[in-house]
């Protein structure tokens, strides 16, 4: 009895072990296909997922969390992160992996007790005590990282190649009341700050403060959203992508990513296009591959729907996605057209069709 009890034992581990390599497998090969959404990490609770290559070309994700530890990840993963019951944290985590699929934890290397914004904001600041939306940029010799609440918002510089400090403030006021900060290297190697939904400004060599006043840009038709902004260059085409609701109301519809061109940095721009729905607050970036690709995470009100028919369903009743918590990577298409100009957008059809509840209308 107890050799058979053994046996089957060793079965189950080993099935155990087969389901998640075959997993794994299919993830991988999922990747690979390029063709459809892949949930690439379910465990924690995550939004704002933030994915760069590294200089060692190793992939490094970050994105809003709780603290390390807080039982809350598992115990309310619909957590929205909003409100009193918010779980979110003041660390930012980091994650690195070589294929997208496997993460090695490299625990929390920053915290808002680097912030100088913390430390010389009073007690009106500390009180907030949460850290949104942190992305991780190669500055070449260093990574810079960005964060807010506008409150607490900072960029930071680590001192090396590895994501750690000790951290150094280098602009820390003109960095004040900057709300979703993001950063942009210009092939010129200007490096750009975008924050509050459509203000960019040059920085000064080595990140030593603004080096004008922030210019406000927009798409040409209507405002690109309420958040998440964030400036890419693809082909000479400066290409500005943002945040908002599909009926331009707080938390009702789906989540989605919007952009428009332009020639110039400070514009004028195209008007606004469709790039993704369930996209909200998602990273654009590259494969090793040169591939494009865009981070999704669960942002709702209600648990995730069956995607089954989605492109169909009007979601205009309550903040409704279909995407699970933790990190899933959507691939996109981005191609430059004729004309000049680029297009992008989702390829799996459930992320790539506008809703019946989008308020704009789209070709």
């Amino acid at each position: 009895m107890k050799r058979t009890l053994l046996l089957l034992t060793a079965l189950a581990f080993a099935c155990s072990g087969c389901a998640e390599k075959n997993d794994k497998q299919q993830m991988l090969q999922a990747i690979e296909n390029h063709d459809r959404a892949v949930h690439i990490k379910a465990d924690g609770w995550i939004r704002d997922p933030y994915i760069t290559l590294g200089p060692d070309s190793l992939y490094y994700l970050t994105g809003t969390t709780p603290n390390p530890g807080d039982p809350r990840e598992q115990s309310e993963p619909y957590n929205i992160g909003l409100g009193a019951e918010s779980v979110v944290g003041s660390t930012m985590q980091v994650w690195r992996s070589p294929d997208l699929v496997t993460w090695e934890y490299l625990g929390a290397p920053y915290t808002l007790k680097d912030a100088y914004q913390y430390k010389a904001g009073g007690e009106k600041a500390r009180k907030q005590h949460v850290l949104w939306a942190p992305e991780l940029h190669w500055a070449g010799d260093c990574w810079a990282m960005v964060h807010c609440p506008q409150a607490l918002s900072n960029l930071v510089l680590s001192s090396g190649a590895e994501v750690a400090g000790p951290w150094v403030n280098p602009m820390p006021e003109d960095f004040t009341k900057k709300h979703d900060p993001s950063l942009f290297r210009d092939d010129d190697g200007t490096w750009y700050l975008t924050w509050s939904n459509g203000m960019v400004a040059p920085i000064k060599e080595n990140f030593a403060g603004l080096a004008a006043e922030g210019t406000r840009i927009d798409p040409a038709n209507r405002k690109i959203g309420h958040e998440g902004t964030t400036i890419l260059k693809i082909g000479g085409k400066y290409v500005f992508i943002g945040t908002a609701w599909s009926t331009d109301q707080g938390r009702k519809g789906s989540y989605n990513l919007y952009y428009c061109t332009s020639d110039s940095i400070y514009g004028p721009y195209s008007d606004r296009r469709f790039l993704g729905r369930f996209l909200g607050h998602g990273t654009p970036f590259q494969d090793r591959q040169g591939r494009w690709w865009c981070t999704a995470f669960f942002n709702a009100n209600v648990p995730p729907l069956d995607s089954e028919g989605i492109e169909t369903r009007d979601l205009s009743a309550n903040a409704q996605t279909i995407n699970e918590q933790g990190v899933t990577i959507v691939p996109l298409e981005v191609k430059m057209l004729e004309d000049g100009d680029v297009y992008i957008r989702a390829i799996d059809k459930r992320y790539a069709t506008p809703g019946p509840d989008e308020v704009q209308k789209f070709q």
